[in-house]
């Protein structure tokens, strides 16, 4: 492409809303493989729809996460969440992402441990971009309701379950951002009346299938994260807030008694 035609797609962009408008023309003319392709991205992106479906990857962690429409887009708050199960993940772990989405969490873990890799969703795409992600560290991906998903023989055997489970209130869906509200599934947002109704569902399987000493990683709002915390500690766990006030983000850890 030439200046002129680089610079009518960074207009449109802007023009619909696009704050980065320069990157974003970049990123879809790289990814496009011909001038039907590019037209094609660039009207999808002008409506609305989510550069990351667009492109079909997400930036996360250092790598590249395979997305599609129907699929949570991991953010980048969440890569909080992967540095803080890396201060206990040891090569040889057996580490499960449940509710995995794109499989992103599994995926940032395995490619800095050496780990037996297993991961869980109830939907259909999301389990097949999960296999796409995490197939260059042969992760197991399977198709079910959180733990029920899972193989048998992984009970009492998981040393690091990351879940960053749904937790917005359902009343406060109407608040998100329309990237969000209007193209990512409901299933990966909606958190129940209180936004705790995934986790707490979590948390109460969690101890049957993690080893004694067994770690649990989610992430929470500011107002939700002292909540989640009572309810593992009801559980029977220790429980922890940790905070990354740049990346706005906050995470529960979790570990059941030796």
């Amino acid at each position: 492409m030439n200046g002129s035609e680089v610079g009518a797609i960074v207009e449109r962009l802007r023009a619909s809303g696009c704050v980065f408008a320069e990157d974003e023309a970049a990123l879809i003319a790289e990814t496009a493989r011909d001038a039907t392709e590019l037209a094609a991205m660039v009207d999808r992106r002008v409506a609305g729809e989510p550069l990351e479906y667009v492109v079909g990857w997400a930036s996360f962690c250092g790598l590249r996460i395979a997305v599609e429409p129907g699929v949570f887009i991991p953010r980048r708050r969440t890569e909080f969440l992967v540095a803080e199960a890396l201060r206990v993940v040891r090569d040889g772990a057996v580490v499960v992402d449940l509710g995995c989405g794109s499989g992103a969490l599994g995926a940032a873990v395995a490619a800095r441990r050496s780990v037996s890799l297993y991961a869980a969703d109830i939907e259909p795409v999301a389990v097949r971009c999960a296999r796409r992600n995490l197939a260059p560290w042969g992760g197991t991906v399977s198709e079910g309701d959180l733990f029920a998903a899972l193989p048998d023989e992984l009970r009492g055997r998981i040393d690091v379950l990351l879940s960053n489970v749904p937790y917005v209130p359902t009343d406060e869906i109407r608040l998100l951002p329309p990237e969000a509200r209007l193209h990512e599934p409901r299933v990966t947002l909606d958190g129940g009346p209180d936004g705790l109704a995934t986790l707490r569902r979590v948390v109460a399987g969690a101890g049957e299938w993690l080893t004694p000493g067994g770690h649990l990683y989610v992430e929470m709002s500011d107002r939700q994260a002292p909540v989640a915390q009572a309810v593992m500690v009801a559980a029977g766990m220790t429980a922890e807030i940790v905070t990354d006030d740049d990346l706005g983000a906050n995470v529960v850890h979790g570990q059941t008694r030796r």
